[in-house]
């Protein structure tokens, strides 16, 4: 005999004793009169014993239905519950998010805006896991992601929130000592600072206007897996850096960092809110992206003028 409990046929038999009809109960249920009875039958026969008397005017429960009906009962009572529970879960924004995010971006440009994000749906917590390392969202367990990328992993379910450009930057007493390169090539004489946790090879790929690439290798004297951790020596006109626009924002407004090779840019990433699927996306996640993309598709450091 199949040990796992006749759920089906249990809340069937459950649903014709209280309404004490087999139509009344498939009507409430809203199915067939044969799929009810189907169900009831078929309990009977693995519990060897009738449930129901029945004649043509009366349907009354044998000792045997009497004795079972209010677990019955209770069971299909407890699965309607959990059903219920899920659901609102499902589509009500509550419960704990789990988040993971660029370290130097989340620290800059994410923290700043999560206050106001609680304030609309205090029901809901984020576990904020910070590091430039990629992880595994399905494999860690994360509910979704904010990354910065040229390309989204095809593998997931990734939301354009922003573009994001790059900049080859150095401070105004490195250019005033060492003169401002006008072609890449003559980068290769330069301290160039490196980040480790580039998605390929740590290169920086320029291209000017008519297609011409050209491929830097950086070989400062310093390499870091945090871009942040790089500025303090392009500040002190220690070496030429590359950093993206949300990083760059603030050195640029008030002028501690240059552009250089105006006439070249680097490859245009974007900000992804990536999560493992769309489909079924519970309630508390879909607020948040939607958040995200309300306050960081036109973030300041996007605004030109």
């Amino acid at each position: 005999m199949n040990k796992f409990p006749d759920f089906e046929g249990l809340a069937m038999f459950a649903k014709v004793a209280e309404e004490r009809s087999f139509l009344r109960a498939a009507q409430t249920l809203g199915v067939s009169v044969p799929t009810v009875s189907r169900a009831v039958s078929r309990l009977e026969h693995r519990l060897g014993a009738r449930l129901f008397n029945r004649t043509s005017r009366q349907l009354a429960l044998t000792e045997f239905g009497l004795r079972l009906v209010d677990s019955a009962a209770r069971i299909y009572a407890e699965a309607e519950m959990a059903e219920d529970t899920a659901r609102e879960i499902a589509t009500r924004p509550k419960g704990l998010i789990r988040l993971a995010a660029p370290m130097a971006f989340g620290t800059r440009w994410l923290a700043p805006v999560l206050p106001e994000f609680f304030e609309l749906f205090p029901e809901i917590s984020i576990d904020l896991h910070m590091s430039d390392a990629v992880v595994d969202i399905v494999g860690d367990g994360f509910d979704a992601a904010l990354r910065i990328a040229v390309l989204p992993d095809s593998s997931l379910v990734a939301r354009r929130l922003t573009p994001v450009d790059r900049f080859i930057l150095a401070a105004p007493a490195f250019l005033d000592r060492y003169g401002v390169p006008e072609h890449p090539s003559e980068l290769a004489a330069h301290h160039c600072l490196g980040y480790s946790y580039r998605a390929r090879q740590d290169v920086w790929r320029l291209r000017n206007s008519e297609g011409k690439e050209e491929v830097i290798v950086p070989s400062g004297s310093l390499k870091a897996t945090n871009s942040q951790a790089l500025v303090p020596m392009a500040l002190r006109g220690l070496g030429i850096i590359e950093l993206p626009e949300f990083l760059a924002h603030d050195y640029l407004l008030d002028g501690r960092l240059k552009p250089i090779l105006p006439g070249w840019t680097l490859p245009t990433g974007a900000l992804y809110f990536v999560t493992p699927s769309a489909r079924n996306r519970p309630a508390k996640v879909e607020v948040l992206s939607d958040f995200m993309m309300a306050r960081l598709s036109n973030p300041v450091w996007r605004r030109r003028s």
